[in-house]
């Protein structure tokens, strides 16, 4: 399993990301985000978390979710991914075809930034 490392305190990943820190923990008590907890308890975000985060800002910005469709969104990206590898082996034009559509999908959810 890979090793998730913490590197930015709250303060820097919301300047990074143009967000209140309290918007951070907000995301935080939904469980859309679950930085790790340095040993003074200090939450650190990943880089992982910082582009998962720039996910969870489009989508409530641009696309206009509510948190309840970004959950939706989310649980769909995940079910994806997990098909994506699930067919990835699949080298079939049937393979290839539910892969690009998979591909579509995802770019769907990405941002601008991405």
């Amino acid at each position: 399993m890979k090793e998730v490392v913490g590197l930015y305190v709250t303060s820097v990943a919301a300047r990074l990301l143009e967000m209140h820190p309290q918007t951070l923990r907000k995301y935080e008590r939904v469980g859309f985000i679950v930085p790790v907890r340095s040993g003074g308890m200090h939450r650190l975000y990943s880089e992982a978390d910082i582009t998962r985060l720039k996910m969870i800002k489009y989508l409530i910005e641009d696309v206009g979710l509510n948190l309840a469709g970004v959950e939706m969104a989310l649980t769909l990206r995940e079910a994806m991914l997990k098909m994506l590898e699930a067919v990835s082996s699949d080298e079939s034009e049937t393979g290839r075809q539910v892969q690009s559509g998979i591909y579509r999908m995802l770019r769907i959810l990405d941002t601008d930034e991405s």
